[in-house]
């Protein structure tokens, strides 16, 4: 008995794009999401409640001013970069556990989820996002007229 297994070795986007008029925005976040393979910064999202959620990133080793936190409709992107000074004499590293490299992680929001704020605490990045709904856009009860 033989055992026949079926493996996807590549998953070719734009040749799937052009059958799907209308979807431009599902297949770039597929495209974005297979190709962000690197796992730095580890990170943690929380929900603390249906519209409150905290997204936690480890940055230990960034300074103030080397991380950046831009949101561009609702691609949240955290940006690390440290500026490396040349002037200091290099170190002899017996072993590096604590990396220092720079990164790009990005997330993509639902809608109507908005930043609150942003702060590092130990060297931790936690991002307060909060879901505000306009009032126009939640559910309404509409009221039962009966008639006698």
């Amino acid at each position: 008995m033989t055992n026949h297994q079926l493996t996807l070795r590549a998953l070719d986007i734009p040749s799937i794009h052009k059958f799907a008029v209308g979807f431009d925005s599902i297949f770039d976040e597929i495209n974005r999401i297979s190709t962000q393979r690197d796992n730095y910064p580890p990170y943690n999202v929380i929900k603390h409640s249906d519209d409150n959620f905290v997204i936690e990133l480890a940055v230990a080793g960034f300074n103030e001013g080397d991380i950046a936190i831009t949101l561009e409709k609702q691609l949240l992107t955290v940006k690390g970069e440290q500026v490396q000074d040349l002037d200091a004499k290099e170190s002899e590293y017996l072993h590096r556990g604590i990396s220092a490299r720079n990164f790009v992680r990005t997330f993509t929001l639902a809608e109507y989820v908005e930043v609150v704020t942003a702060k590092v605490e130990n060297g931790i990045l936690k991002i307060d996002l909060e879901r505000k709904v306009p009032d126009e856009q939640k559910p309404k009860t509409i009221q039962i007229v009966y008639g006698k």
